[in-house]
């Protein structure tokens, strides 16, 4: 049985989807930037998670 969206652990996901608001607040918490920045950065350059995070100046 899948477990709820809202309890998966998205620290292995390679890319962000950033019309699921559980994912934007997990990266944003790990991060400490705003949902809003997550969103501008994957639009500048793409939804992969090591590109937003270079994008951003965070370590994945």
């Amino acid at each position: 049985m899948a477990e709820p969206k809202g309890k998966r652990d998205f620290r292995d996901n390679v890319r962000i989807d950033i019309r699921e608001r559980h994912e934007l607040a997990f990266w944003a918490k790990r991060w400490g930037v705003t949902t809003d920045q997550i969103v501008a950065a994957a639009r500048k350059v793409g939804h992969a998670v090591k590109d937003i995070a270079a994008e951003l100046g965070k370590r994945r």
